[in-house]
């Protein structure tokens, strides 16, 4: 009667059951975790598709026909490689060389011209007298007009010869020096180029119609420039066993630029070399 039983109220209110708690902290943990875990999924993908081009890049397969590509298997086409143009070669039977009228005729020892006693319908007169074919005199204008303006003074001392007049010059030489030597210095009538109007001697330095004229400034710029204007050293040192005659600095002929150009390119010395044409030491006969 006088105890008292305490173990229900102890129990009751003694001890502390933290269960409920516990559970509570864990699943905040767990939570937790995986919103971590998802913001770090969400980082990573938004890495790898920045990486791969962003939204432009569509990796989806497209159907081609009856073919599926995607973007990425595309190979590029190979860049043509370009074809080079071929050079132009040049046309050695545009122009006549039998014509007389030609700018390409070629008269020598065994060519003369036809008729022999041909005489050019062009002819018009340059300085002191003389005469060449329009084309030519333009062309000799031009080229001493340039030559003075580089310091060196040309002058033309022979140019266009009829027939008879080289009838009467020839018939000179020979009674001067005797045929065979008049023949390697003074063309027969009918085979000397200065018929055709397209020939002239040039002089300058001192040295006129003299092989002292290769020596000089004026010489050796024609050597040089001449072919710039259509003309060509027509008889060239060394050349006397296809042209016919000794070297003549002095002595030159019009064929045109583009001829004229053409053989110093190829190192052609003389027409008959340039055209195949057989040499002309002697006049046949």
């Amino acid at each position: 009667m006088g105890s008292t039983d305490t173990r229900g109220s102890t129990d009751t209110t003694g001890s502390t059951d933290t269960r409920g708690s516990e559970d509570t902290g864990g699943r905040r943990r767990l939570v937790l975790l995986l919103a971590l875990v998802t913001v770090l999924v969400v980082v990573v993908g938004l890495a790898v598709w920045l990486r791969g081009g962003g939204a432009d890049d569509d990796p989806t397969p497209t159907a081609v026909g009856d073919s599926t590509t995607t973007a990425a298997a595309v190979t590029p086409s190979p860049t043509p490689t370009p074809t080079p143009t071929p050079t132009p070669t040049f046309d050695r039977t545009q122009l006549s060389l039998i014509d007389p009228a030609s700018s390409w005729v070629v008269v020598n020892k065994a060519r003369p011209l036809s008729p022999i006693d041909w005489a050019p319908a062009d002819l018009v007169p340059f300085g002191n007298g003389y005469q060449l074919r329009a084309e030519a005199a333009q062309a000799m204008d031009a080229m001493i007009g340039v030559a003075a303006a580089q310091g060196i003074e040309l002058s033309v001392q022979s140019a266009y010869r009829s027939y008879d007049y080289q009838v009467s010059l020839f018939s000179a030489q020979v009674s001067r020096f005797g045929e065979d030597r008049a023949e390697i210095q003074v063309a027969r009538p009918g085979h000397s180029e200065h018929q055709t109007g397209l020939a002239a001697d040039v002089g300058g330095g001192g040295c006129d119609i003299e092989s002292c004229f290769a020596t000089t400034a004026e010489g050796q710029w024609v050597a040089a420039h001449a072919a710039e204007f259509g003309w060509l050293v027509r008889y060239p040192e060394g050349g006397q066993d296809v042209t016919g005659f000794k070297y003549e600095p002095w002595h030159i002929r019009y064929v045109g630029t583009p001829l004229a150009t053409e053989m110093q390119r190829t190192g052609a010395a003389t027409l008959e070399e340039f055209f195949g044409l057989p040499a002309a030491p002697g006049y046949p006969g």
